[in-house]
């Protein structure tokens, strides 16, 4: 353990150390720890929807010392930051595009047999949110940049999470300030909300009695989106007077004009920092879209059309090249979150970051061997993390360790058989 940095050294130092930030070296150890404490646990999971091309992602050998593949590479920096997990799926998920509404969720299999019939549960996210959601103006953001896709966030009843696809719009709600007639406005409309909802409490109960279980089963689920809202109108009305945090980005730099997606996915990763970096919420879902190769030198067919490369080998090098940029980008975040210092080590160091895909292999549709990180966030991270590629490792078991890290006390969740111990 490393000794406090003494008051002589300190005086020795003289003006020089008037422009030093508070450092953990010149606090007493008990207080370090007590400071440490501080810095508030945050969850990011970040979903890919087309899978990758394994044999460019996943090492031969396990553990640390492995000879980085081609998309490893661009991750190199961070080594010792991250667990890449190979072998490992929601078993029984059907070989389909639609399972993306369950990534987060691990539901059983038969919640998804029905693409165009999801009976979903509840999201990691979510359960994260219920538990650090009160502490910051925006209990948690579902962000998307994947158009017409199904939700990645779910709530208690297995209804999804309104999602938001506008960077601008999200700037404007953590950062800008609104004026004091904006301020009544809003104020007004929210006392106007909780009078709808109040309204409907009413109807729902007079109609209870005369309806069958099916219905009856129908209205606790309108119930529950009630509460829910009224949880939410609370939460904006505790914060609406309140001044939003100073952020030296301007909010031209997140901008729904952007150029390239590449230029948009980095304005997002920015947009993701910024948010967590001010307290503004602790929670976030973020899904990364199909990309076109408008602009992007080396790019000559779609993304989608290329991940269904039938192993053709230019194909397979087109899907090659977005992965790749994918993954430049996901080590870019990665650098923002490890250069952000706070309370206790870096932003990176108290953020769970996950990212993940509802497939293995898109050019088969297969739901198998999912293409799996978890950076920072405190864990032991062991570099790869390798499971049988033919008999899968439950996905549920890894969200489970992820939800007891972050101070959630739960022995389950989705379909896990046990918690991953594995990462600490």
């Amino acid at each position: 353990m490393k000794k406090p940095l003494p008051r002589r050294t300190v005086l020795k130092a003289g003006a020089a150390t008037l422009a030093l930030p508070a450092l953990d070296a010149m606090l007493p150890v008990g207080l370090r720890a007590e400071v440490k404490a501080q810095s508030p646990a945050r969850m990011v999971l970040l979903h890919r929807g087309l899978g990758t091309y394994h044999p460019y992602l996943v090492p031969e050998k396990a553990g640390k010392d492995y000879d980085a593949p081609r998309y490893l590479k661009h991750l190199e920096a961070h080594r010792e930051r991250f667990t890449m997990f190979s072998g490992v799926s929601h078993l029984g998920y059907p070989n389909s595009h639609t399972t993306s509404a369950a990534t987060f969720t691990g539901v059983g299999p038969e919640g998804v047999a029905r693409g165009d019939d999801i009976r979903n549960t509840v999201s990691l996210d979510q359960v994260a949110a219920e538990q650090v959601g009160s502490a910051t103006r925006v209990r948690s953001l579902t962000l998307n940049s994947m158009g017409g896709a199904a939700s990645l966030s779910w709530n208690r009843k297995g209804v999804p999470v309104p999602r938001d696809g506008s960077r601008a719009s999200i700037y404007k709600r953590l950062f800008i300030d609104g004026t004091a007639t904006e301020i009544e406005r809003e104020t007004k409309r929210l006392a106007h909300g909780h009078s709808i909802l109040d309204d409907m409490r009413g109807q729902l109960k007079s109609l209870r009695g005369q309806l069958g279980a099916l219905d009856r089963d129908r209205m606790d689920l309108m119930e529950t989106s009630i509460r829910e809202a009224e949880f939410l109108l609370k939460q904006e009305e505790a914060w609406i007077a309140k001044p939003k945090p100073r952020v030296e980005e301007p909010a031209a730099n997140f901008s729904d004009k952007a150029g390239t997606w590449v230029d948009s996915q980095n304005r997002w990763y920015g947009l993701i920092r910024l948010a967590l970096q001010t307290d503004s919420t602790r929670v976030i879902v973020f899904g990364i879209g199909e990309h076109n190769n408008q602009g992007v030198p080396g790019l000559e067919i779609g993304h989608h059309d290329a991940s269904h490369h039938g192993k053709d080998p230019t194909k397979i090098e087109q899907f090659a090249r977005y992965e790749e940029k994918d993954y430049q980008n996901f080590a870019g975040f990665l650098d923002q979150l490890t250069e952000a210092r706070e309370p206790g080590g870096t932003l990176l160091d108290h953020t769970q970051v996950f990212l993940t895909s509802n497939l293995g292999d898109a050019s088969a549709h297969a739901s198998n061997n999912l293409p799996t990180f978890l950076a920072g966030g405190g864990f032991k991270h062991q570099g790869h993390l390798r499971y049988d590629e033919k008999n899968n490792y439950p996905l549920s078991n890894l969200y489970l360790r992820m939800l007891q890290q972050f101070g959630v006390q739960t022995e389950s969740f989705g379909s896990s058989t046990g918690v991953l111990s594995e990462i600490g």
